[in-house]
């Protein structure tokens, strides 16, 4: 008996050392795999909703650093003032290089020497494309002496930005107004939204233009080209017989107004003689009557005085 009960004890006793063991090193492998399990965790974890916020940062940062920065809405307008030896060779040059630089010409105003002023000027208004206004100034200053420089720079970008929103906005509420006017049954409201839809439409079209304004503000610069002679300039004499000609051509012109005066004079009278008539008989009866009873009143002393 108790030689057969000893191998069943210890096959139970080394039955149960074997999975203490194994229990045990199972138990040790989880411990080993959860303790490197945070070092790959969060790289098993990066599609997942674990590290789905440090994956948005690092998107918002990248989208940050490849936006690019918006470009300043700038209008920008230079005056140049310029001494030049001729003043009409140097307008032909100005074209030439508007030309070159696809530009316009918008105003040109030339002032003759007067007795203030000698010297021969003018003064030039351009329009040139953004992109070459530099290129265009160097060209100008070239073609005398510079004597002065100016360039301004007003920045509209947020008046743009502002102008754009609002252009979007008004273009929606028009697109559901049209919807609300399709869907109107009654007269009434057909005509009230029709009336609300057309003060719309009128405020886009305000809108739209002076966005479109701007826009072309920004996209060419204004230049004002001013020259002016280098060397005073008179005014020749004119020839003998151009002054003969100018002298009779006044005399004659005074002479004819004068005889157009008499006639106008003459006319006058004749329109008031009948009370010029009228008038002298009023003068020539009184001085008769006073002519007819003077005797007498010089008489009436003496007769006072002899009494």
């Amino acid at each position: 008996m108790y030689t057969t009960k000893l191998p069943r004890t210890s096959a139970l006793f080394i039955s149960a050392l074997l999975g203490g063991v194994i229990f045990t090193s199972c138990a040790s492998s989880e411990q080993t795999a959860n303790k490197s399990a945070p070092q790959s965790a969060p790289q098993i974890a990066a599609n997942g909703a674990v590290n789905q916020l440090p994956a948005r940062e690092s998107n918002l940062s990248q989208k940050a650093e490849v936006a690019p920065r918006s470009r300043p809405q700038l209008i920008k307008k230079a005056a140049i003032s310029l001494r030049v030896n001729s003043v009409d060779r140097t307008i032909d040059a100005v074209s030439q290089i508007i030309n070159q630089q696809q530009g316009d010409l918008i105003g040109l105003k030339q002032q003759q020497p007067k007795n203030d002023n000698p010297r021969y000027t003018a003064t030039i208004q351009l329009r040139i494309p953004e992109n070459r206004l530099e290129p265009t100034l160097e060209q100008l200053a070239k073609l005398g002496t510079l004597e002065s420089r100016n360039i301004t720079a007003e920045d509209v970008g947020d008046r743009l930005v502002d102008f754009q929103a609002r252009l979007t906005n008004l273009q929606k509420t028009e697109a559901n107004l049209q919807k609300i006017m399709d869907r109107a049954s009654s007269v009434r409201d057909v005509l009230s939204v029709a009336q609300e839809l057309s003060n719309v439409r009128e405020t886009i079209e305000q809108i739209d233009a002076q966005l479109k304004n701007l826009q072309n503000q920004v996209a060419y610069s204004t230049i004002t080209l001013n020259l002016e002679a280098a060397v005073s300039s008179t005014s020749p004499q004119p020839a003998l017989g151009l002054q003969v000609q100018e002298t009779w051509n006044n005399s004659t012109h005074s002479l004819r107004a004068f005889s157009v005066g008499l006639l106008k004079l003459g006319i006058w009278l004749i329109v008031y003689s009948p009370y010029l008539l009228i008038f002298a008989a009023l003068v020539y009866g009184f001085r008769r009557w006073r002519r007819t009873h003077s005797p007498r009143l010089a008489q009436t002393p003496e007769s006072t005085s002899s009494d």
